[in-house]
């Protein structure tokens, strides 16, 4: 027993030493993560010479429009987000251009490898594509200048013709609101689906729609581009969250755009894109799969 005391003074004399050298190991944070398109081959195989074709319409400012200085190229937070990362995987892409309502059925399909576009998760959806979270989403109503119908909330548009995505989370909304409507002894609304922005904002130039229900920021930004034509009537802090899609079963693929938005979250690349293109950082989500 004596020689067990012996042994445990030794120990603590030895640690208090320690400490008052300043000799104790420092425990270090992990280190934070980094591009290293080099490791392309180890990290992601199936991705080693491949190219990558992301879907994007080229029509939704901010998020994916063409370059007012130079038509052929497309930019804003989507498309800049895309090329920061696949230049931090290591791997080239291309932009495959269409009307937005068909991104989605052209990865099912095999025609694209991803919808980077401002597509928001749906568990329908994700029966079909995995996604790689990394925003929430605000939703606003474009509406005439002035607010002609005078529409303050999705209460107020029974009876009115309103404008939505096809397929979009929107239109979901529009037709659930007409429900409750009906249900409440109000007239039906009247919806109307549109497969590109520019086609949407039309109807509501043109007096065939009411009222247009998109993303918040491609609403503000249609306001701001035309402060004669439009206004934004109403907004909604959602807790739609929008990711990259692609279709099920590219595990690389999937990994690697995971790695590499974690790593543009952490050095503040995401960050400062939106703050180029007018978006809110509060809007960032932290990088999650899925499913």
């Amino acid at each position: 027993m004596a020689r067990w005391r012996m042994l445990f003074a030794v120990a603590v004399a030895l640690s208090s030493s320690a400490l008052m050298l300043g000799t104790v190991p420092t425990v270090h944070a992990a280190d934070p993560p980094k591009c290293e398109p080099d490791k392309l081959a180890a990290k992601y195989p199936s991705l080693v010479g491949k190219k990558v074709i992301v879907g994007q319409d080229g029509e939704s400012p901010p998020y994916s429009f063409r370059d007012p200085k130079d038509f052929n190229t497309i930019i804003g937070a989507d498309a800049d987000m895309a090329r920061a990362a696949f230049k931090c995987i290591g791997v080239p892409f291309e932009f495959k251009l269409g009307g937005w309502s068909g991104l989605l059925p052209a990865v099912i399909a095999g025609q694209a490898d991803v919808m980077w576009d401002n597509l928001y998760y749906t568990a329908e959806r994700a029966k079909q594509v995995d996604y790689v979270i990394y925003m929430l989403a605000g939703t606003g109503s474009l509406v005439k200048k002035g607010n002609p119908k005078k529409i303050t909330g999705m209460e107020s548009t029974c009876g009115l013709t309103a404008t939505a995505g096809l397929g979009t989370v929107e239109e979901a909304a529009f037709r659930d609101q007409s429900e409750k409507c009906k249900a409440a002894g109000k007239a039906a609304i009247n919806i109307m689906t549109y497969p590109d922005i520019p086609a949407g904002t039309r109807l509501i130039q043109n007096d065939r729609a009411d009222i247009l229900l998109s993303d918040l920021a491609m609403v503000d930004q249609l306001s701001a581009n035309n402060p004669t034509v439009f206004e934004r009537g109403f907004k909604v802090i959602s807790d739609f969250k929008i990711g990259v899609a692609m279709k099920k079963g590219n595990e690389d693929l999937l990994k690697a755009l995971a790695d590499a938005l974690t790593v543009l979250q952490a050095d503040g690349t995401q960050k400062k894109i939106y703050e180029q293109y007018k978006l809110d950082p509060a809007l960032m989500q932290p990088i999650a799969i899925q499913r």
